[in-house]
């Protein structure tokens, strides 16, 4: 396998005492490599997709775990594409597993049946599952640390929940293609479903980067995946309210704190609706990227059947572009979007990303975002 970029770097690459600061900047850690444009070693060209929800149980489990075609039918039309992926992040929004009961007090439970679910996420090429959001301990801690074990047994890394808090907040390391992938999870959805420091729970924090638990936490879990030397970083995170199609301005300031230490990818979710697209130091934000396949019902104004999938490119030994392919969930099923709800998508995040700058590029019936740095 090629050098990573932090071996590069300490061998001679550019110093990190030789960048300029950024306005904004929160204090970022001296391992951190934030140099821009970001490079990566590998002269191939990849593709790694990141989705928002993916929801398998309630109505989903019950259509889909008995039938035979169910591992591949939820993915509709959509298969061919999450396929041809070199790998795929996704945020599961729901337990996987046999056992456990309902928790008291709460409106919703999703559980999968391993059986199908696992299959369903190898069919689609997940590589690796975010587990830190709102819905892990929906039927108990048995139903949460069989999760991660059972995508284990399928080939399928996760991070973000565990039989503990160092358990949850350790970071997943995969191989996509010929470079390594680490990947941080978090949340600040769900307090009592925190890890704790013998419990099983979230990789729970505030995620206010001037709190001292989130920089506590969050800080040490990008030093542990820095100190795995990857050539890529992605944190996923399921954060803020629902039903809220801008990011608050302590989200936003997160997201800037966690490429200031390392991150390269920053893929939010919780919201239910798609929100803006941020380039930040050459790598992209994707503030909320929606609902990706589920049973919720719609919510009148907001299209929370509508989204994308999102691809980031890799051309050339660096992050060429994040391309957005318009999606629909069809109730319990997911597949492309028609030209008017893929019209009404890309109106839709061009206006959410404004705000930011960010120059969006048409691509077909999809949308091209350029990860270029500032001049």
């Amino acid at each position: 396998m090629a050098p990573t970029r932090r071996t590069v770097l300490a061998s001679g690459g550019p110093a990190l005492g030789s960048l300029t600061a950024v306005s904004g900047c929160l204090g970022a850690d001296d391992d951190a490599d934030v140099a821009c444009p970001p490079s990566v070693p590998t002269d191939a060209s990849l593709r790694i997709g990141f989705v928002g929800d993916v929801m398998l149980g309630r109505s989903v489990d019950e259509r889909w775990h008995d039938d035979p075609d169910g591992p591949t039918a939820v993915w509709e039309s959509m298969l061919d594409r999450l396929q041809s992926l070199d790998g795929l992040v996704a945020n599961l929004e729901c337990c996987v597993s046999d056992r456990g009961e309902p928790r008291p007090g709460r409106t919703f439970h999703y559980r999968a049946s391993p059986e199908w679910a696992v299959a369903a996420l190898d069919r689609a090429g997940v590589s690796c599952a975010g587990l830190a959001n709102n819905h892990l301990l929906d039927f108990g801690p048995a139903a949460l640390t069989d999760t991660p074990a059972h995508l284990a047994d399928g080939g399928i890394a996760s991070t973000g929940a565990g039989e503990s808090r160092d358990a949850a907040f350790e970071p997943a390391v995969v191989d996509i293609a010929d470079l390594s992938v680490a990947v941080v999870a978090v949340t600040d959805q769900s307090p009592s479903y925190a890890a704790d420091g013998d419990s099983p729970g979230t990789a729970y924090a505030p995620l206010d980067p001037n709190h001292p638990l989130t920089r506590r936490r969050v800080g040490d879990a990008l030093a542990t995946a820095r100190d795995a030397d990857p050539d890529l970083l992605a944190v996923t995170a399921h954060w803020g309210p629902n039903w809220v199609t801008e990011p608050s301005e302590t989200q936003q300031a997160f997201a800037r704190w966690l490429v200031d230490n390392g991150a390269d990818v920053v893929h939010g979710h919780s919201a239910h609706v798609v929100q803006g697209i941020e380039v930040y130091r050459g790598r992209p934000i994707m503030y909320d990227t929606g609902n990706f396949v589920d049973d919720y019902a719609i919510k009148t104004g907001y299209r929370n059947d509508r989204s994308f999938l999102f691809e980031l490119h890799i051309e050339d030994g660096r992050l060429a572009a994040l391309e957005l392919t318009p999606v629909e969930n069809a109730y319990t099923q997911v597949g492309y979007a028609d030209e008017a709800v893929a019209e009404w998508l890309r109106k839709t995040v061009r206006e959410r990303s404004r705000p930011f700058g960010t120059t969006i590029e048409r691509d077909g019936r999809g949308l091209r975002i350029p990860l270029s740095c500032p001049a």
